[in-house]
């Protein structure tokens, strides 16, 4: 979200939320089984066209928040709604079928509206950060382009299309979704080795987060194009490329979340909570991966290293953290020298600083080891006093030691934004680093997303591979592109085939989450049920 904005408001003077006395009490276990579908709903209730606080959006379009005053949220980001959506997409949950389809075909719509970015002949107005929820230009100054947009969107819509592939339904997948990510695809291909604003949209330069987020993009592109019998020759020949400026982000201990910055008056160390949630948002749970540390992998060294880092630089800074001690969990933030509404810990990065701990250990079971480096040794210190450098096997008592730890250690960061959530469950922007009221923007969408992956992730419920294991080799000499001068076509199938509604989610249990009749998911959070009049649009969401 923009940072240009200045005073810390309350929730309360916001929109409405009570400033709250008492803190979310009872054990961890019962704050994500009562926030579970409160997020959920958080979630839903900002799209479009039924969500309650989203009046007036269109189909498919994620507000960011229902504020609307100091700060107005009450937009629609390309990256927080490919976020969103990708967890909606990933639950396998067929009532959530045509609401999907709605955003896809929202989408489809975005990609040609023309805008200070630039328009669709030339790719560049894919990276127009953001739109009024009428899917209209914003013309105002804002920081732009932002380019990890459309990586993230295709991410997004190639996990629904691999779902309807996995039904059979090839020719909705090519001529529906295809195009879209295909201009998407191109779009990173062209333009990846420039400069833009990063996903704070602060700084302008070159972004890890959107570098690894468009990594994975090429990647999962190519290996998608091919499996529906297309090409994507851009993304086999810059993704190399990607992966080899991926590099340039480590000093050694940690993750410089912004080089080659632009501007003049920039000055911070770098460290972010932005290189977490690229960890967790480009982690690939296949065993063949493992914790590889080209890619950054939530379990490699230098990614926990990363993350020690990045914790220990709020210690000192919150009041909230005067006791996060070493070795224990903190209330996080986007970075230490953050002032916007106060510099005050985020949810998103709170959340985000467990989640990728929770995909770490998921990796370790896969694999059957634990490996201590010298790069990783401190993190790994702080939790196991006196742990030596080595390969753990899963039999080993330092095996059960660490792992223990770091389950322990992972709770800890949710514990604490239990402590600092409202007892009505509702989930804002950040919460005050004197004394843990929320603050900022109200019911923030990416809040509740944030929430629900990491108690996703949490369960053990991980995605699909997005081809890592054959995409993890630096090459021995970087390239800052191979000069793509992409192709935009414009999306023209604007609706899906009604022949084919109520079938998504019916052959797979994905994450783990499956619909009943009644419309209810087995899984992290209830899901609404589907109504078959209004045009097929999800109802009203009744239960609360």
């Amino acid at each position: 979200m923009n940072s240009t904005a200045a005073g810390v408001l309350s929730a309360a003077r916001n929109l409405g939320h009570p400033v709250i006395s008492a803190r979310a009490t009872g054990t961890l276990d019962s704050y994500l089984s009562t926030e579970s579908p409160i997020a959920l709903q958080g979630v839903l209730n900002n799209i479009g066209p039924n969500g309650i606080k989203a009046p007036g959006a269109d189909a498919g379009v994620v507000v960011a928040s229902p504020s609307t005053v100091n700060p107005n949220y009450f937009y629609t980001w390309t990256r927080d709604s490919a976020l969103t959506f990708k967890y909606l997409i990933d639950t396998g949950n067929s009532s959530l079928q045509t609401l999907i389809e709605d955003y896809v075909i929202a989408q489809a719509k975005l990609q040609t509206v023309d805008n200070p970015s630039g328009n669709l002949a030339s790719g560049a107005g894919l990276a127009e950060p953001k739109y009024y929820t009428n899917e209209t230009a914003f013309l105002g100054e804002w920081g732009r382009p932002q380019r990890d947009g459309p990586a993230l969107r295709a991410t997004a819509l190639m996990a629904f299309a691999n779902d309807r592939l996995a039904l059979g339904q090839n020719s909705t997948v090519k001529d529906i979704i295809w195009p879209i990510v295909k201009n998407d695809l191109t779009y990173v291909a062209q333009y990846w080795n420039l400069s833009g604003y990063d996903l704070w949209e602060e700084v302008n330069g070159s972004s890890y987060f959107t570098s690894a987020v468009q990594h994975r993009a090429l990647v999962e592109g190519a290996n998608f194009a091919t499996s529906i019998g297309e090409t994507c020759t851009e993304c086999e020949s810059e993704a190399p490329n990607l992966l080899c400026f991926m590099q340039d982000y480590w000093n050694g201990s940690a993750i410089i979340s912004n080089i080659d910055v632009q501007q003049s008056n920039f000055n911070r160390g770098g460290l972010d909570c932005a290189s977490i949630l690229a960890s967790i948002h480009t982690f690939d749970p296949d065993s063949a991966v493992g914790c590889d540390s080209a890619t950054f992998q939530p379990c490699s060294d230098r990614a926990l290293s990363n993350h020690k880092v990045v914790v220990d630089s709020f210690r000192s800074i919150y009041t909230v953290n005067a006791n996060a001690t070493t070795g224990k969990a903190a209330a996080i933030g986007r970075y230490e020298e953050d002032v916007y509404q106060g510099g005050n810990p985020w949810y998103i990065c709170t959340y985000s600083a467990a989640e990728q701990l929770y995909d770490a250990l998921h990796t370790y079971n896969a694999v059957g080891s634990i490996t201590v480096s010298d790069i990783s040794k401190g993190f790994f210190t702080d939790l196991v006093p006196g742990i030596a450098t080595g390969t753990y096997s899963s039999s080993s008592a330092e095996y059960s030691s660490i792992s223990t730890a770091m389950k322990s250690y992972a709770d800890e960061f949710v514990a604490i934004a239990q402590q600092y959530t409202p007892s009505n469950g509702g989930l804002a922007e950040q919460f005050s680093r004197e004394n843990g009221t929320a603050l900022s923007a109200v019911d923030l969408t990416w809040s509740y997303a944030s929430f629900l992956t990491m108690q996703r992730a949490r369960e053990g419920n991980v995605g699909s591979s997005w081809g890592a294991a054959n995409a993890k080799t630096v090459p021995s000499t970087c390239s800052k592109g191979s000069g793509v001068v992409g192709t935009y076509a414009t999306p023209t199938a604007t609706v899906f085939p009604q022949s084919e509604e109520g079938t998504f989610g019916s052959n797979s249990s994905t994450n783990g989450s499956s619909a009943t009749s009644t419309g209810t998911a087995t899984g992290s959070a209830a899901s609404p049920t589907k109504s078959k009049s209004a045009g097929n649009r999800l109802s009203p969401f009744p239960w609360m």
